[in-house]
């Protein structure tokens, strides 16, 4: 067996304190997974006072009027708070400034300050609580110092000699807490320059996923493809560089989904349950669902649904060119979400066109896995996608997955082959409507030939997408990132 390992991850973003995406369901599964290993696992997290619903969590202060030191002499207030969720203990920073008042987790002006302070908070919290992390795992830009701080502010403390830190890049486009391309080139930041005073404005342009990637020990993608897509120009966000620099230390991991939470034998959600053994069952669930959007009531209809934010990464754009085809062609599709202005009107007028067809609902988290489970083909056609979870939870329900062949849906779904029957859902290669329209036309013709579709639902439902596999690969990787840590150490004394 393995050495047990002090894990400590820290993240913006935690279900079910805290969400707006992909990250805070990983957060909300992998450190249980860990735990389950065996491993001693905390969670970091801002506690955002406004967002987090008390009445479902007992919190414990740990401390008040704290203050530390986030640059030379100045200092802020800061609250420690826990919680144990799923055995998991969960560790909140508090800052009414900060995170308290703040009706949103992230678009505020100073939105670089504030997780420096989260940054600094959370390692003060740490050696507070006398909790010795091996592995301190940073997820996202948000706590892209911690690197950097334990490189070079507090590498002569020895509470953080053995500490190493991993990276993880769940989507590179979000480097700080502004757009990076909006920076101009001569302003932005080089990475490695020391940091200046924190109220000072030029603060809001340090490059936080920049600052980690040259730092960390060891850097990780959500997938193996999005591993190899970010060391190129084209996906790199101009970080690509950097990146190739360190290729040794850049590792992908595909994400996993929590089968407790997403198990269509037991979901609350559902209006039957069902299984791979009785999948005939999901029609149930398909007659509820256009009951409940005011469909035609038809098992022989095929039902599209896409659950995801309205924006042009998801492929929204391609999405409004082939809909009205689609629905002239006679299917039905369930919209769930919110996003972009210009896009969403855009689907609105389709809609008014083909009213008992198209529906446009808002994201209800109670109603999501009723979507998956009621539709027979799910829609994520991303620009780009450096895993995605929602395609391996519409497998989960039997829903075939109908993609664009990137990132992680590279990693997880493959194309259907008539010929050898082989593939779990449809893809395609090349990001233009027209390829698109055909993979979903292919995943409507095949829909019509019943046990085709449902052996490939079967094959949905028995593909290991859980977080058993990726939580023990990241296990290993914490171990090589202890030994690219010492290597770390050994350079820096040399020099």
């Amino acid at each position: 067996m393995s050495k047990i390992l002090n894990i400590a991850h820290v993240s913006a973003e935690v279900e079910p304190f805290s969400k707006t995406g992909g990250l805070a369901n990983v957060l909300g599964s992998l450190p249980k997974a860990h735990k389950d290993l065996g491993h001693e696992v905390v969670i970091i997290t801002p506690y955002y006072e406004q967002l987090i619903n008390k009445g479902e969590h007992v919190f414990e202060t740990i401390s008040e009027n704290e203050h530390i030191e986030l640059t030379k002499d100045i200092w802020e207030e800061v609250a420690y708070l826990k919680t144990v969720h799923q055995g998991v203990t969960v560790y909140f920073i508090a800052n009414k400034k900060y995170f308290g008042d703040r009706t949103t987790l992230y678009g505020s002006k100073n939105d670089n300050a504030r997780f420096m302070f989260f940054d600094v908070a959370a390692l003060q919290l740490l050696k507070k609580v006398n909790f010795k992390p091996d592995i301190i795992h940073c997820h996202d830009w948000h706590t892209g110092l911690i690197p950097y701080f334990l490189k070079w502010r507090y590498r002569k403390d020895p509470f953080w000699h053995d500490t190493a830190t991993l990276f993880t890049i769940h989507n590179l486009s979000y480097q700080l807490g502004h757009n990076w391309w909006e920076i101009p080139p001569e302003e932005r930041d080089d990475g490695r320059s020391t940091l200046m005073s924190f109220n000072d404005p030029w603060m809001e342009r340090i490059n936080f996923a920049k600052r980690a990637i040259i730092h960390a020990d060891a850097v990780n993608a959500v997938s193996e493809t999005y591993r190899e897509e970010i060391l190129t120009k084209d996906f790199g966000q101009e970080l690509h560089r950097v990146l190739k620099n360190r290729e040794k230390s850049v590792f992908g991991i595909v994400n996993g989904i929590d089968y407790s939470d997403y198990n269509p034998l037991t979901d609350p959600g559902l209006h039957t349950h069902y299984s791979d053994k009785s999948v005939t069952r999901k029609r149930f669930n398909k007659k509820w669902l256009q009951k409940h959007y005011k469909l035609e009531v038809n098992p022989d209809i095929p039902l599209i649904c896409m659950t995801s934010r309205i924006v042009e990464q998801k492929g929204f754009k391609l999405v409004s060119i082939i809909l009205r085809a689609l629905l002239h062609a006679g299917v039905q599709v369930i919209i769930m979400g919110d996003g972009d202005k210009t896009i969403m009107a855009d689907l609105v007028e389709i809609q008014k066109e083909c009213p008992n067809q198209l529906v446009l609902a808002p994201f209800e988290k109670d109603l999501e896995t009723s979507l998956y489970a009621g539709s027979d083909i799910f829609l994520l056609p991303s620009r780009f996608e450096p895993c995605g979870i929602n395609q391996m939870i519409a497998m989960r329900y039997g829903c075939i997955p109908v993609v664009h062949h990137i990132g992680g849906l590279a990693d997880t779904v493959i194309d259907y082959n008539p010929a050898t029957k082989n593939g779990n859902g449809f893809t395609f290669t090349k990001y233009d409507s027209r390829q698109l329209l055909m993979a979903t036309t292919r995943a409507i013709e095949t829909f019509k030939h019943k046990k085709i579709w449902k052996d490939l639902m079967i094959r949905g439902f028995r593909q290991a997408n859980s977080w058993e596999i990726p939580a023990q690969k990241y296990i290993d990787l914490y171990h090589t990132t202890q030994k690219l840590h010492r290597k770390n150490l050994r350079e820096i004394e040399q020099n």
